[in-house]
Order: structure tokens, then sequence, then C-alpha cells
């Protein structure tokens, strides 16, 4: 579907206004009982910013929703998380079925300003462009997120006082860390999906070092290949971790010692030539890995061959 229009949402008082809510509670916090949100056939046109948090909670939403350029997976038990300033989209498919429900729950950064979540919320990866691989949860694991984003209503819907900014971030900060909790489960039992990442994974690093072109493109980055995965850098770097106890970069530089040691016992290429060709501009970089992978230099590894 062609999105021509961009809106941007800079308050949670003009998303309020935007999504036809009564007037939020607090203009720096709120929590929308996701059942009171209805998306009009227009809106599927237009891609969103918004300059907040939003943390989603939601069940029998029948859409495709893109995070970034990548569609993110919307199922049964979604939680979405979605950072400051970044693109999404959402196109509802069918508004006539099951009516769906949840929480949104939108935080401004300013909510945040001089704590240390602050500085601590930019670590949660999943706030970034974190692929179509969103957190899904068991009935007891939404249960206590559900009872989480309860606490914050109270809380906000009580006197506000000299406390309760600091209450509200402390529920905040709980919210968040259960989410790292869940992903880190998430990982480990969704293995079938997780296993066909590391094949994929598998197939592209034995394309980049097997066609030639690394003299010219250089060494894979993770970047490269999370892009490839539709995925995030650190998402695709925490999964492998998970995995296999090892991380993107390390799993690009086992390829790189593997292709190596092929060319030094297979081949008359010096350690130079070799070096050049797994795209290394310099080959005392190349040797320095290699040392330090193998506590060999390339020559000396080559020498117990000969």
């Amino acid at each position: 579907m062609n999105r021509n229009k961009i809106q941007r949402i800079k308050s949670i008082s003009e998303f309020h206004q935007v999504r036809n809510l009564s007037k939020p509670e607090h203009p720096l916090i709120s929590l929308v009982d996701y059942r009171e949100i209805r998306h009009s056939p227009e809106q599927n046109t237009v891609s969103w910013i918004q300059d907040f948090y939003t943390i989603g909670l939601k069940r029998n939403v029948q859409g495709k929703f893109r995070y970034g350029h990548q569609e993110y997976d919307f199922d049964e038990g979604l939680m979405s998380f979605i950072g400051p300033g970044q693109v999404f989209s959402i196109e509802v498919i069918d508004s006539t079925r099951e009516e769906h429900s949840g929480w949104l729950l939108l935080i401004h950064p300013d909510f945040l300003w001089n704590s240390p979540l602050a500085k601590k919320i930019g670590h949660y990866d999943f706030f970034g462009y974190a692929v179509n691989e969103a957190l899904f949860l068991s009935d007891k694991e939404e249960a206590t997120i559900t009872r989480v984003l309860q606490d914050i209503q109270r809380e906000y819907h009580a006197n506000i006082d000299r406390f309760s900014q600091g209450i509200i971030l402390s529920h905040i900060e709980l919210l968040l860390n259960y989410a790292e909790r869940f992903y880190s489960r998430q990982f480990i039992t969704r293995k079938i999906t997780n296993h066909r990442v590391l094949d994929r994974l598998e197939q592209l690093l034995n394309d980049y070092f097997g066609n030639g072109s690394l003299i010219e493109t250089g060494l894979p980055t993770v970047q490269q290949l999370a892009d490839q995965l539709n995925m995030s850098a650190n998402y695709l770097s925490n999964l492998l971790k998970a995995l296999t106890g090892q991380s993107a970069k390390q799993h690009i530089h086992n390829k790189l010692i593997e292709k190596a040691k092929e060319k030094l016992t297979t081949t008359g290429l010096s350690v130079s030539e070799i070096a050049y060709d797994l795209g290394f501009e310099h080959p005392q970089s190349f040797s320095k890995l290699f040392k330090s992978k193998t506590d060999l230099s390339p020559l000396e590894f080559r020498q117990r061959f000969n």
C-alpha cells in the first residue's frame, strides 16, 4: 500500500486529540485502554512518528504493523515497543471481527528527565527497529504485565504529590525489566524460528566468504547481516548470544578464521594476499586477529601443516 503521508504527533495530549480520546490526566504519561482506539480506513495510508515512547499490549488486532521498513509480527499476545521519533504504520485488515483489547502506555521523554531511567531506557534493545519478532506472552506473563500497567494507572489517577513521579518511574522500570526477561525466555522457547535464523546466518556468511568479493567490499558488518535477516543488529547479537554464547561479531570472526585456515593450508598465497582476499586493508590487522583466535600467527599455523 502506498503511504504518501507521514503524520507526526508531538505530545501525548495531541495523541489523545487525534484518536478522539478524552484529555489525558497527566501531560507526560498516559495509559490508554486499547478498546477505546478506533482505526479508520484513511489511517491505513498514514505512517506515524510520535515524540514519545509507546508500549503496547494488544489482543485480537487484525492487521499489519510496520516498524521502520520491516513488518512486525502482529499476533495474539503481542507486546510492542516504539521509541520516540521512529516511523511506524498500522493497516487494519478487518475491524469487524472480535473486539480488540489491551493497553497503550505513552511516556514522554520529559517525564524521565533527571532520573536514572532517562539514561537506562536507551539500553533496552526492544525500543530499536527490532525486527518482526515482537514479544509473545504466556497468560501468566500477560497477567504480570497487566498488573504493573494497572499499578501505573492507579498511581497517576491518585492525587499527584512529590512521590508520584518516582513511584511511577519505578513501575515503568519494573515493566521494562519484565519485558527484558520475557524476551530472553522467548529466545529459548521459539527455538524453531531461532534456529532458522542460525541457518540463514550461516548461508549469508558462506555467501560473503565464498563469492571472492571481500577484497572490494570488505568484511560483512553485523548491521549488514542484521538488515538481510530483517532485524536490528542488537537483536541479532542478543539472539545469537542466547543460543550459542557468542555475539554476531564473534560469528563473523569465526567464519573468517575458518576461511583463513583453509587458505593457509590449501593454497600458496602469502599471508598478505590472504588478508586482502578476506577483506582486510592491512595485513597486520588480519595477523593480529588470527593470533588472538588461535594463539598462533598465520605463518606458524601454516608451518604446522608443512
